[in-house]
């Protein structure tokens, strides 16, 4: 309760939630929006849609880490939550495909330029370690509640109204969220220590490759990926399709992942308070790639029943958080201050390029070759990612070279050998000159 005794950052967490919640409804409501415009091609139509996203994703955020040092970060983030409200509120008028495709290329080019500025500001707000890793747990708390309730509280819309006035929530949040960081104290961004745009645009992406655990962060974002794609795009085919599910079946099953997420994410902070990341981001790989191994086995034996995938994915919600949540902590540790809003938005960009690869073969291919050739191949990513991420990440991280600690601990030893070289140097200068005295 103290995280929340600071004004600026409850303000800020009111409207991430706020605009979390709007968006969980206008997740289901464009599934559904999907499903009543493609028929069985529903999943390949999201899968495309939710690729532009991530083209726009991994584009868009290191160009605004580039440049956001030199814009009031407060309005920036407002005029992103008003834009995100105005595409939003045209969904519902859509008729045809490519009108999803138009009106989620700008929806998500605002939100690759938000979320890795918003990320950046709650380091600058909430500067105890302690507060900040309750910080970031709390962040993940109100994503797995968005997935928990926004789909339960979107069963029970559809049972009174249609889901095309599900994005009118949306909508709302987006602008509710905009008044709140409209009201928030928001430090402008230090000052990038690269001239050069392009320096700035790529220095995150650098960092990530010179530093050991941010390499192992980058592996097990493939892990995430390719797991947490099975939910997000077969989920509304397979319930529908193999389990014969309704529409609110979908909105059950996707609750069934984010309470995964919720009970690991509520016991979380107390685990890391004692245990390294690097050990609970690893069990949260493992968890993940028994959960799609489960999956494979299910839909290879040709089990269509619900409570199998209820159990799994939750599983996968669980394995999700147990690897998001600690990468914050990771980052932060990993560079100085003034380097954090470039290597989160490297963060955002490279994690979403693991998406980009793993939508596409989690919508294509399921609809070409089934699930279970799907759900094999993304199982099989998943392995590449884990193993990656043991071998690249040390399981000390004193040797890192792109850490603050390390550069710290480098000087200091410079300064050290300097010092006794000068020493060494100046007692062998006496030396020779007792010598010269003695031979004179």
């Amino acid at each position: 309760m103290g995280l929340f005794a600071i004004r600026d950052y409850r303000r800020l967490f009111s409207a991430q939630v706020i605009a979390l919640f709007g968006a969980g409804l206008a997740t289901v409501a464009l599934g559904l929006l999907a499903y009543e415009l493609a028929g069985p091609r529903a999943g390949a139509v999201l899968a495309t849609a939710l690729t532009i996203k991530m083209v726009a994703y991994v584009i868009v955020a290191p160009l605004a880490a580039a440049y956001v040092d030199r814009l009031p970060r407060r309005w920036f983030l407002t005029i992103l939550d008003v834009v995100r409200a105005l595409v939003v509120i045209a969904l519902p008028f859509v008729t045809e495909v490519w009108h999803i495709y138009v009106l989620i290329g700008v929806l998500q080019t605002a939100s690759a330029a938000f979320t890795p500025t918003f990320q950046a500001v709650i380091p600058d707000i909430v500067t105890k370690e302690a507060d900040y890793t309750r910080a970031l747990s709390a962040s993940q708390v109100a994503y797995t509640m968005e997935s928990l309730l926004s789909p339960v509280l979107a069963a029970v819309a559809l049972t009174f109204i249609s889901f095309n006035l599900l994005f009118l929530g949306t909508s709302v949040g987006f602008a509710v969220s905009a008044l709140l960081v409209l009201s928030t104290r928001i430090p402008n961004a230090r000052p990038s220590s690269h001239t050069n745009a392009w320096d700035r645009a790529v220095a995150g992406i650098r960092t990530f490759a010179a530093t050991p655990s941010l390499r192992g962060v980058m592996a097990l974002n493939l892990v995430v990926a390719a797991v947490g794609s099975i939910v997000v795009v077969n989920t509304v085919n397979y319930v529908r399709d193999v389990l014969g599910g309704a529409q609110s079946d979908v909105a059950w099953v996707l609750a069934a992942s984010g309470t995964g997420t919720l009970l690991v994410a509520l016991v979380l902070p107390r685990v890391l308070d004692r245990v390294a990341d690097r050990f609970v981001m690893l069990i949260g790989a493992a968890v993940l790639i028994f959960a799609v191994g489960a999956a494979v086995t299910m839909s290879a034996a040709g089990v269509a029943a619900s409570l199998p995938t209820v159990v799994i994915w939750v599983a996968i919600g669980g394995g999700m958080a147990l690897i998001i949540t600690p990468t914050g902590r990771v980052l932060r540790r990993a560079v100085d201050p003034t380097a954090i809003p470039e290597v989160f938005a490297a963060q955002f960009s490279l994690s979403h390029l693991a998406w980009l690869v793993t939508y596409p073969i989690a919508g294509w291919v399921a609809t070409h070759a089934g699930f279970t050739t799907t759900w094999a191949v993304l199982a099989a990513l998943a392995a590449i990612g884990a193993v990656t991420a043991l071998a690249v990440w040390p399981r000390k991280e004193k040797a890192e070279t792109g850490g603050r600690a390390a550069v710290a601990v480098a000087s200091a030893r410079t300064e050290v050998a300097t010092r006794e070289a000068v020493e060494a140097a100046e007692g062998t200068l006496a030396a020779c000159q007792c010598a010269c005295v003695r031979t004179v």
